[in-house]
């Protein structure tokens, strides 16, 4: 295999960020979060901050309501009215997702790749989540909410990740038959959640 593409979707506090970070200092590879945002950007033309705004958007209309607007590959054309729409906001990333996995290894966190990527025979997909005292505790530690706040906020977070999952998806996200991992970090602890990832890449591989 030439290159091994390891996508990451974790409950908020669970570390899936650290962990992937983690992963790809590890293997000396690239990691990418938000700034697939800035990628698709530039590919498109369209303003980043749209991208950025569309994350919001969401957020609220989300949190409301599921509506399905599964993903199929297609891009809206600049020509059309709907060239900056949430559909095609959501094209373009999936488009740097698709191009990464096929150019270069590296870790990709949230933005569905699972889902973009699941035909690809290179990809590891892999779900970290964690006791919800040990994803309070750990979110406790870098913000200044009340235990209270932070409580409401990791349930909301999470729903908002289901929501976005099961929008352009069609499929739960926390189902353990969309990944090939799903790793515990509040018993492994981060660490040993990498080297999980790593001997399954080279048993897999």
């Amino acid at each position: 295999m030439d290159n091994v593409v390891i996508t990451i979707a974790r409950q908020y506090g669970s570390g899936g960020k650290t962990v992937g970070e983690m992963l790809a200092k590890e293997m000396g590879i690239p990691f990418y979060n938000d700034n697939l945002l800035k990628m698709a950007s530039e590919e498109s033309g369209i303003s980043e901050q749209l991208f950025r705004q569309l994350d919001e958007k969401l957020k609220n209309s989300l949190f409301n309501r599921v509506s399905l607007d599964i993903y199929t590959g297609e891009l809206i054309p600049p020509e059309s009215s709907d060239f900056v729409s949430e559909k095609n906001l959501f094209n373009y990333q999936a488009e740097i997702i698709k191009r990464l996995a096929k150019t270069q290894s590296c870790v990709i966190i949230g933005r569905a790749a699972d889902f973009i990527l699941k035909d690809y025979p290179n990809v590891v997909s892999v779900f970290v989540h964690g006791s919800k005292e040990f994803n309070l505790a750990r979110a406790m530690e870098y913000n200044s909410m009340t235990e209270e706040e932070m409580k409401k906020f990791i349930v909301k977070t999470d729903k908002y990740r289901a929501d976005y999952y099961k929008h352009y998806t069609g499929r739960e996200w926390t189902d353990a038959r969309n990944y090939d991992l799903c790793l515990n970090s509040s018993k492994l602890g981060f660490q040993k959640c990498v080297e999980e990832i790593q001997a399954y890449i080279k048993v897999r591989f």
